[in-house]
């Protein structure tokens, strides 16, 4: 996230829009809104399994290179699929019963360095002020989009450093001012526990590498949440970057992009953005389904990775020069039209 965008409680330009929904059955979407402990529980076992075993061949190879390849596969696992299962289990989607999404939500917090009762927070306000300049405490980048802030980031150097220091601010009975617009006054008590048990767990972790003399511990608890973040900052600039801020339709201001099965498991079906956003109460494992049904009212989804980079980078390029510069999806022939808003963005569409 950019923190030069600073928060308020109101903004002139736009505040908790009447978000666009494309119609669907009821019956339909009563059935892509079960949840499953079956299926969820598979794939956190899955998740935790290759961790565990990825982590116990590296620490038996350590220090020879032939553990990094495990390390790598473990960094990923740790970086970046965490924050997957902190979105869905915050959500409260993943799991049907409820001590399972927080059991995998507060481990996740923990892996990511961030407080889950601030995080679950700012996460509601995101999805109620999507990309509202002022409103919205998660987004990427402003414009003009500081290119070197977000090759730093690639490796969580932004992210990380910054939920460092939040979690050591937490600790200490405080709140970044920002998170004081979107915190509850009684979760506060929480906030602060939880940052201590946090940071006491992490400071354990620095002072068993102290005295072992090796960084070995660190490659288990800490680091990975750098050196893995690769894929989660590949992932997560295409949610919303490149397009349009302080509009009403997620058509607008997010992408759907189709990934490989790989990228699919790791991000937990994230890929399909647009949908999550216009329906936050599906589980991930839905959204494939979810997305057959609405897709007559959405722009074509993104084909690849790459080809979504491809389409990103030259608006980013453009915006160093023409802040105003965004994406503007074509409709399929038949989809219900934007709105009237759009008329603002086209004469800077790309």
């Amino acid at each position: 996230m950019d923190t030069r965008y600073s928060l308020t409680d109101s903004t002139p330009a736009l505040q908790t829009p009447n978000w666009f929904r494309p119609q669907v059955d009821k019956d339909a979407m009563r059935a892509l809104m079960q949840k499953s402990d079956a299926i969820a529980g598979r794939d956190a076992l899955l998740w935790l399994g290759i961790m565990a075993v990825c982590a116990a061949i590296g620490i038996a190879l350590w220090p020879s290179w032939w553990s990094a390849p495990f390390w790598f596969v473990y960094g990923v696992m740790y970086g970046s699929g965490a924050d997957a299962r902190w979105h869905e289990c915050g959500h409260r989607t993943a799991f049907k019963t409820e001590w399972m999404n927080n059991a995998v939500y507060h481990i996740a917090s923990f892996m990511l360095f961030r407080n889950p009762y601030v995080w679950r927070h700012s996460h509601v306000r995101h999805h109620t002020d999507t990309i509202v300049v002022g409103r919205d405490p998660e987004i990427q980048a402003m414009r003009p989009p500081d290119l070197g802030l977000l090759m730093l980031n690639v490796f969580g150097l932004v992210d990380g450093w910054h939920m460092i220091r939040r979690m050591v601010l937490h600790a200490r009975g405080q709140l970044h001012p920002g998170e004081e617009t979107y915190v509850r006054a009684g979760d506060r008590a929480r906030i602060t526990r939880v940052a201590r048990i946090h940071l006491g767990l992490h400071g354990a972790t620095l002072l068993l590498a102290l005295w072992m003399g090796s960084i070995l511990p660190l490659m288990v608890i800490g680091l990975p949440a750098f050196y893995g973040a690769w894929h989660r900052v590949m992932t997560g600039v295409l949610q919303h970057l490149g397009m349009a801020e302080n509009v009403s339709d997620h058509r607008l201001n997010t992408r759907t992009v189709l990934m490989n099965p790989v990228s699919r498991f790791i991000y937990l079906n994230m890929n399909y953005h647009v949908e999550h956003h216009m329906f936050t109460m599906v589980p991930y494992y839905h959204l494939p389904a979810l997305h057959e049904i609405v897709k007559h009212d959405l722009p074509a989804p993104d084909p690849s990775l790459a080809a979504a980079f491809g389409r990103l980078i030259p608006v980013l390029r453009k915006q160093l020069r023409y802040k105003d510069a965004v994406i503007v999806p074509d409709l399929p022939e038949g989809a219900t039209p934007y709105r009237d808003e759009v008329n603002a963005l086209l004469p800077h569409a790309i």
